[in-house]
């Protein structure tokens, strides 16, 4: 099974959420771990949430080849989808599920195509998603106005994808995508 499942949205949307609710289910699934630059955050871990680069690490990889995918989201942060990351998981026989930034989505899309389903999760608003950066306290006001300012971005880009899935309540949001990826993989 060579299919793969896009999660993306602005940072704050909820995607990770609602990935991680799925992985609970039922489903032929395994997610993709993104490789970053960026510091771990103190819940996190390597191997687990992201496999963690460094800069020189990461520019090596690129240059030779290693990366279906990859971006530089902000100065120095770079995030992007290692190719032996997604052989892994379809010699397991599983489908692969995504949880990136929305240009990383698009870029998935593009690569894969109909192998591919692309679900844009849609915060309730920018207000809400605000609230739920300052939630996470992980964030300083210069990173929070960043992620705003590359959310306002980001948002026009859902009609780039197959689905959206309006999360202004998580339970439906969850339903709503299980659906959307169950019929993807009985197809």
């Amino acid at each position: 099974m060579n299919k793969c499942i896009i999660f993306s949205a602005p940072s704050g949307a909820g995607k990770t959420t609602i990935v991680r609710r799925l992985l609970k289910e039922n489903f032929p699934l395994e997610f993709s771990i993104s490789a970053a630059t960026r510091e771990k955050r103190e819940n996190e871990e390597d191997g687990k949430d992201y496999y963690f680069l460094s800069i020189e690490d990461f520019k090596n990889k690129i240059e030779k080849d290693k990366f279906i995918e990859w971006e530089e989201v902000y100065p120095d942060h770079f995030y992007g989808t290692l190719q032996a990351e997604i052989d892994r998981i379809w010699e397991s026989g599983k489908a692969v599920i995504f949880d990136v930034d929305v240009v990383g989505g698009i870029n998935l899309k593009k690569f894969f195509g109909d192998d591919a389903l692309s679900i844009f999760v849609m915060p309730p608003s920018i207000y809400a998603l605000e609230e739920r950066l300052r939630g996470r306290a992980t964030e300083t006001e210069e990173r929070i106005a960043k992620r705003l300012g590359k959310a306002k971005q980001e948002l026009i880009t859902a009609d780039q994808f197959d689905y959206v899935v309006l999360n202004d309540e998580l339970e439906k949001a969850v339903e709503g995508a299980k659906f959307i990826v169950n019929k993807f993989l009985a197809s």
